[in-house]
């Protein structure tokens, strides 16, 4: 993007590289978006949000990890992960714990069952982001190009 000065202000020309660049991100995102939900949820019975709260909590050592914390790695809301959070406790798959260090904080701890949901799906979405994420977008969702 160029930028020229102009006075005090800043002002920036509008590069039509840039513009396509970032639309193609956002459809590439709500492409993968798209299959990966699809695909979860048919064979696994997961959102796509709920999987990358399984695989953050797995990836942990002691696979617990606090809520702020966990919605910044799911690039989540702190709203829109306790959601989550709450579909996946009805389901058996994670407890949320008080915080033994800090009892205003609270954890989220992965349960055997979603570890074992974990490892069934994980080969799912790896496989989706092994077909998808380097293809050309599919537009399959039901959304068109304007």
């Amino acid at each position: 993007m160029a930028v020229s000065e102009v006075g005090t202000q800043t002002a920036h020309t509008e590069s039509p590289q840039d513009v396509r660049e970032w639309r193609e991100l956002l459809a590439r995102h709500a492409d993968m978006s798209c299959v990966l939900e699809r695909e979860l949820q048919a064979a696994h019975q997961l959102g796509m949000s709920e999987f990358e709260v399984l695989e953050r909590l797995a990836e942990i050592p002691e696979h617990s990890g606090k809520v702020q914390k966990l919605a910044g790695a799911v690039h989540l809301s702190q709203s829109a992960l306790s959601r989550v959070i709450s579909r996946l406790e009805i389901a058996g798959l994670v407890e949320r714990k008080i915080c033994p260090e800090d009892r205003r904080a609270v954890n989220v701890l992965i349960t055997e069952a979603g570890l074992q949901r974990h490892a069934e799906a994980q080969p799912t979405q790896r496989r989706v982001l092994a077909e998808r994420l380097h293809a050309p977008v599919l537009k399959s969702c039901g959304w068109a190009e304007e």
